[in-house]
């Protein structure tokens, strides 16, 4: 592993040979808990931060609990009704496979365990996405050209028809009535989910899209990666991008924004497996690093800290605002 530039980096070591997927619960009331995943399971752990917690020396991670998952891990989103400081003990999150099907688990960590299928897809499952303001819904985008919304039983509430495979769906807290939709053929379109209908889209040129974030500090942005550059949008104005730059000569994977900083992002690509964090405001790269293996990225609720898989390993960049 290389880095340049300036960034404190920290790691922890996993049982899975390559950790596929990682991501930290986005809420408050669960920032330091973190799920990565690999080819047969899904772990959870709590990290502490020395810029958020005095007592802690540098960086410190405890494991908390296995979850059997039976197949490579693609995607895992928290729900927002995730708490472990309250009793009885919650803990929830989402998961997408390579077998068409979205996985919701429920744990309070000790002897209540809830493990849902939920099927409905024909293809694979790219991207899911829980509703951030009460957790009740779960919307999954995938190959099959469609985006689906299901209620926590597992029944469908919604499905949008695409046209070219879904490579992400988001919400945003700041307006939950809206969901966000990107397909593979470079369009970004947004939902209202009221009436079910498209209301406004984005476009990207004729490219292949692989990643798109829409920004949780400033929701008039949207970013995503295509043919190895990333895009960045005001939704205000017009539908193509404000800004544009390459960044991975041979092609791009994932599109993060940090929810710290509304000009501070991440992007995976080639050649090899490199993660690159960017700052919009001076257009430096605090961070540029290449792994062995590389799974997907996530950052923390409230630092600038950007989370890859590796290879038995979770690499932590803590970037300089």
């Amino acid at each position: 592993m290389s880095e340049v530039n300036r960034a404190t980096v920290h790691s922890f070591e996993c049982v899975e040979d390559q950790v596929t997927c990682v991501e930290f619960s986005p809420y408050e009331n669960s920032s330091h808990l973190i799920a990565y995943g690999g080819y047969s399971r899904i772990s959870v752990g709590l990290c502490r931060f020395q810029e958020e917690d005095k007592d802690c020396d540098g960086f410190e991670f405890k494991h908390l609990r296995d979850f059997h998952h039976g197949r490579r891990v693609v995607a895992i989103a928290w729900s927002p009704e995730t708490s472990l400081d309250a009793l009885p003990r919650c803990l929830r999150f989402c998961s997408a496979g390579d077998d068409y099907r979205v996985t919701v688990y429920t744990s309070d960590l000790k002897d209540d365990d809830t493990i849902l299928t939920i099927e409905g897809h024909r293809d694979h499952v790219n991207s899911v996405a829980f509703e951030p303001t009460e957790g009740q819904l779960i919307a999954s985008a995938s190959d099959d050209h469609s985006c689906c919304v299901w209620d926590l039983d597992g029944n469908q509430k919604a499905r949008f028809t695409l046209k070219a495979a879904g490579m992400s769906v988001c919400w945003n807290a700041q307006d939950p009535m809206k969901l966000m939709v990107a397909e593979k053929q470079g369009t970004i379109r947004f939902y209202d989910l009221l009436n079910q209908q498209p209301i406004m889209s984005l476009d990207a040129g004729h490219v292949t899209l692989m990643s798109a974030d829409w920004c949780q500090c400033d929701p008039t942005r949207v970013g995503a990666i295509a043919n190895g550059r990333w895009m960045v949008w005001d939704i205000t104005r017009l539908s193509c991008p404000q800004e544009s730059q390459q960044a991975h000569t041979e092609g791009g994977r994932h599109f993060r924004w940090s929810q710290a900083s509304d000009n501070l992002f991440a992007t995976t690509g080639g050649p090899g497996n490199q993660i690159k964090l960017f700052h919009m405001g001076h257009h430096q790269v605090p961070v540029s690093a290449n792994l062995p293996v590389m799974g997907s990225i996530s950052w923390h609720a409230f630092l600038p800290a950007c989370a890859v898989g590796g290879d038995r390993r979770v690499h932590i960049w803590v970037a300089e605002l």
